[in-house]
């Protein structure tokens, strides 16, 4: 009986070791995106949507919030408003920052060839 016991026991043993022995391969990588060369030169400016800084950081962007709020990255809080987008300024700004204005720089960035 003790045979029978041992040999119980051992292929209980097996069958566990088996079991956690066996992992599901790991998945492969998913493979790069293929580059488009013609394209991969191809830098955008930062739109409406992006922080003030971005749009300040970007000659071509500069040139217009020059153009529809002059001094803009000369304000004395500019380090507290720099991270917020337009849109997001605009109730803060006292009437400076309008949605017609804002409508005019996103025209004006759109319009902009690609850098």
């Amino acid at each position: 009986m003790s045979k029978t016991l041992f040999a119980a026991a051992a292929a209980s043993l097996l069958l566990v070791g088996a079991a956690s022995a066996q992992t599901a391969p790991a998945p492969a990588p998913a493979p790069a995106p293929a580059q488009d060369h013609a394209h991969a030169e191809h830098h955008a400016h930062p739109t409406i949507d992006s922080p003030i800084e971005a749009l300040v950081n970007d000659p071509a962007t500069k040139a217009v919030l020059e153009k529809h709020l002059p001094g803009m990255d000369k304000h004395p809080a500019y380090g507290q408003f720099k991270g917020m987008t337009l849109r997001q300024l605009a109730p803060y700004s006292q009437g400076a920052i309008t949605d017609e204005k804002i409508a005019a720089i996103d025209a004006d960035l759109k319009a902009l060839p690609a850098a």
